[in-house]
C-alpha cells in the first residue's frame, strides 16, 4: 500500500469563489453522522439505516405541482457514454458529489438560484471505471474513490487539497464504485469489479490518516471457512467476484455493518465453479473496527443469472407477527422482498414484488433460500424453467438478469411505515457459452440480449408484511433510485429523462419534468436559505441506452451529465 499528501500536481484544485467560503466548516463527527440535522445529507442514503428518507416538509404533496428547476450545473462530460450515479451529498449549503472520473465537486448551493463550483478535485484517473456512486463527510475531510490505479483520497472539504491517498490496486481489473461509509474513526470501503474477474473484499481505513486497518475478502481462500462450498478444479475462487459496489448500513446500537455482495464468477457458468460458491449474493454483517464476520445469509446459492445482492438493506424497528424486531429489509435482484431479524439473519419472510418470476418456484419462509434449492447438488437447477444446460443454452429469464431492483435504491418512510421500490418489469433471454468462461478479462460464460421493453414499476410494499399494496407502471426504465420525506412526497427519476414526484399513500403521479437527458443518479433532498430543495444528476452508460433497444421514441436520446436542482 501506497499513501501520500502529495498529490497536488494531480489534483485539480479550482478555488473560484473561495473567498465566499467559511474559513472553517464544523467537523462531521459520528454523533452528526448518527443524528443528522434535517436540512443536510452527510451520507451516501443520508443516514446510517439506508432509509433514503427526509425530514423536510417544505414541497407537499399539495405543492409540490408548483416546484421549478432552478438552476443547472454541468458536471463531468469526458467521454459519450459518461454515466452519473453519484448522490449529492449537502452540508449547510454545500454539495459535494462526483462524476464518472472521480472527480470530486464542492457546489456553493446557498444563493438558491445558481450552483458555483468552488473547486474540484481530479485523482487523475487514466479511464473511466463503470461508476462512481459518491462521496463521505467526515471531520473536515471529503472521503471518495477512485480508479486505474484503485485508491481511496480524502480530500480537505474547505480548500479542495488532497490530505491522504491509499492505493488499492492488489488486482488487475480492482474497481472502487460504491461511495465510502464513515463509521467512528473508520472509513469502510467495499471493492468492485467483480465480474471481469477480481476477487473482491471490503476494507476499514483509518479516517484520519488513511492507513489500512483491515481487509476481508469475500470470497475465502482454500481452508478458510466457506471454501468448501467451491467445488471446482479451475481455482475459480481467484476470480470469485462477490462485488461490494453499493454502499452498506450501519446499526449504531449494535455496531454492525451489513454490506450486500455480488454474484460469484463467471457470471452464467455455474458449471465452471461447481457449489454454491460463498460468500457471494449474499447479506454479510461485519464488526467496523476489526473486520470479523459476526453473520451472513446467502440469497442465490450457485447463482447463473447474475442477480447480485449488493444493493440497499434498509435497517427498521417495527412489529413482525405481534413482535417487536430490529430488522434489515432488502428488495431482491432475483424479484423478492426480504425481511431478516438484524441480530442473526434469521428470515422472518420473503415474498415477490415483481409480477415475473421464473427462476424459482418461491422462496422458503424459514430459510430464506429458494424452495427448489437442493443443497445435495453441485449445479442447483431450481424451476427447471431458466437454468441453461449445453442440450438447451437459451433460457427466457424473469426477472431480466438487472433484476427487478438493483443499485437504484429503495426508501422506506418512518411516516406512512411503506417501501418505495423501483422495480424493472421485463425479462431477457440468456444463451450458455462455456467457450466464454475463461476467456481472461471477460468471465461470462453466456450471451444475454433484451428481447421486450424494459419498462418500470415503482412498487408500495410493506416491508413488516412482505405484502405489495400498490404499483404504479412507467414505460421506461428506472435506473435512478427513490427518496421520501416528510411532506409526503417520492420522488425518483427514469432515463428517459423524467424526474417525477408522487403521492406517498397512493403513488398517484403528482408532478413530472422531462429534462431532455436520462437519470442513473439517486434523487435527493436538501435545505438552503430556508428553502428545500431536490437534486440529481443525470448521464446515462451504455448499457442503460442499450436498455432502450425496443424503446423507439428514445432512439436519438442525447446524454448530457448535468446536477438538476429543483425548488418552489
Amino acid at each position: 500500500m501506497t499513501m501520500g499528501a502529495g498529490l497536488a500536481a494531480r489534483a485539480l484544485a479550482i478555488f473560484a469563489g473561495v473567498a465566499a467560503a467559511p474559513a472553517f466548516a464544523a467537523d462531521v463527527t459520528p454523533q452528526r453522522l448518527a443524528n443528522p440535522e434535517p436540512g443536510n445529507w452527510l451520507m451516501n442514503h443520508r443516514t446510517y439505516d439506508s432509509q433514503r428518507f427526509s425530514p423536510l416538509d417544505k414541497i407537499t404533496r399539495d405543492n409540490v405541482k408548483n416546484l421549478k428547476l432552478a438552476y443547472a450545473v454541468a458536471i463531468g462530460g469526458a467521454a459519450a457514454n459518461e454515466n452519473l450515479q453519484s448522490t449529492p451529498l449537502a452540508e449547510d449549503g454545500y454539495l459535494y458529489l462526483t462524476d464518472q472520473w472521480g472527480v470530486l465537486y464542492k457546489i456553493d448551493a446557498r444563493s438558491g438560484d445558481a450552483g458555483r463550483v468552488l473547486w474540484r478535485m481530479d485523482p487523475g484517473q487514466e479511464k473511466a471505471p463503470l461508476a462512481n456512486r459518491g462521496a463521505a463527510l467526515w471531520g473536515n475531510l471529503v472521503v471518495t474513490v477512485a480508479n486505474y490505479p484503485a485508491r481511496v483520497i480524502a480530500t480537505n472539504k474547505d480548500t479542495g487539497k488532497v490530505v491522504w491517498e491509499t492505493n488499492m490496486h492488489d488486482q488487475a481489473d480492482v474497481q472502487l464504485t460504491a461511495a465510502p461509509l464513515a463509521v467512528g474513526d473508520k472509513i469502510i470501503v467495499g471493492a468492485a469489479g467483480g465480474d471481469r474477474g477480481t476477487r473482491c473484499w471490503i476494507a476499514g481505513f483509518d479516517a484520519a490518516t488513511g492507513k489500512l486497518a483491515w481487509k476481508k475478502f469475500v470470497v475465502p481462500a482454500p481452508g478458510e471457512p466457506g471454501s468448501e462450498t467451491w467445488k471446482d478444479k479451475n481455482n475459480a475462487w481467484q476470480v470469485g467476484g462477490g462485488a461490494m459496489w453499493v454502499t452498506g448500513s450501519y446499526d449504531v446500537e449494535t455496531n454492525q455493518v451489513i454490506w450486500g455482495t455480488g454474484n460469484p464468477v463467471p457470471m452464467f457458468d455455474p458449471t465452471y465453479r461447481p457449489g454454491d460458491n460463498l460468500y457471494t449474493d449474499s447479506m454479510i454483517s461485519w464488526e467496523p473496527q476489526t473486520g470479523k464476520m459476526n453473520w451472513w445469509h446467502q440469497y442465490t446459492p450457485g447463482d447463473m443469472w447474475d442477480y447480485d445482492e449488493e444493493g440497499s438493506h434498509i435497517l427498521i424497528d417495527g412489529v413482525v407477527d405481534g413482535q417487536n424486531r430490529k430488522l434489515v429489509t432488502h428488495a431482491g435482484r432475483n424479484g423478492f422482498l426480504y425481511t431478516f431479524d438484524r441480530g442473526n439473519a434469521q428470515t422472518l419472510f420473503a415474498k415477490a414484488y415483481v409480477e415475473k418470476v421464473n427462476w424459482t418456484k418461491g422462496i422458503d419462509q424459514k430459510t430464506g433460500k429458494p424452495v427448489d434449492y437442493d443443497p445435495g447438488k453441485d449445479l442447483q437447477t431450481y424451476s427447471g424453467m431458466q437454468n441453461q444446460t449445453l442440450a438447451d443454452p437459451t433460457k427466457k429469464l424473469c426477472p431480466a438478469m438487472s433484476g427487478g431492483n438493483n443499485y437504484w435504491p429503495p426508501s422506506y418512510s418512518p411516516k406512512t411505515r411503506m417501501l418505495y421500490i423501483p422495480s424493472l418489469t421485463s425479462c431477457n433471454e440468456l444463451t450458455l457459452r462455456p467457450d466464454l468462461s475463461n476467456k481472461a478479462g471477460d468471465w461470462k460464460g453466456a450471451t444475454f440480449k433484451n428481447i421486450e421493453r424494459n419498462e418500470s414499476d415503482l412498487v408500495l410494499a410493506d416491508p413488516f408484511t412482505g405484502e405489495v399494496r400498490k404499483r404504479t407502471h412507467v414505460p421506461y426504465p428506472n435506473n435512478s433510485g427513490a427518496v421520501s420525506t416528510a411532506g409526503g412526497v417520492v420522488f425518483t427519476g427514469y432515463t428517459d429523462g423524467s424526474f417525477a414526484a408522487y403521492d406517498d399513500t397512493t403513488i398517484e403521479e403528482l408532478w413530472k419534468i422531462n429534462v431532455g437527458t436520462g437519470m442513473m443518479a439517486p434523487p435527493m433532498t436538501f435545505e438552503a436559505g430556508g428553502k428545500q430543495y431536490v437534486a440529481i444528476e443525470s448521464g446515462l452508460s451504455a448499457i442503460s441506452k442499450a436498455r432502450h433497444n425496443f424503446t423507439p421514441e428514445l432512439k436519438e436520446l442525447r446524454n448530457s451529465t448535468m446536477l438538476f436542482v429543483f425548488g418552489l
